[in-house]
């Protein structure tokens, strides 16, 4: 999955906690959260509007929650799993650790593979 691509899914599912998300979805869409939240802070800051960010943030959090829990459900985990980020360090590295790891192989409770749909040329 391309990195516009993996931004395009994200949005269409925007509020979509059904179904699995590739590592490729999950990484690009932090990268562009990332990148857009760089950007817009020092453009805020630069022309005085330092809320301009936190604006960005809140339109990216349904998106970032919603393929976090998508990408939990491809290693097999319930989405409920996200709320142990929460847990300061220890919740965040395993949260990392699990974003990480690769599919289940095949199908699993939470849908199809999604690396099982790439279409071979």
């Amino acid at each position: 999955m391309s990195f516009a691509e993996a931004i395009q899914t994200c949005f269409k599912k925007y509020v979509d906690f059904n179904g699995r998300a590739r590592r490729s979805e999950y990484w690009y869409f932090w990268l562009f959260t990332f990148i857009l939240s760089s950007v817009l802070t020092a453009v805020g800051n630069a022309i005085g509007i330092t809320w301009l960010a936190g604006v960005a943030g809140l339109a990216v959090l349904l998106p970032s929650i919603a393929v976090s829990v998508r990408r939990l459900h491809d290693i097999g985990k319930a989405g409920i799993w996200v709320l142990i980020g929460f847990i300061p360090c220890i919740g965040e590295i395993l949260l990392i650790i699990w974003a990480c790891k690769d599919s289940d192989p095949g199908d699993n409770q939470f849908g199809p593979n999604p690396k099982d749909s790439i279409p071979t040329v």
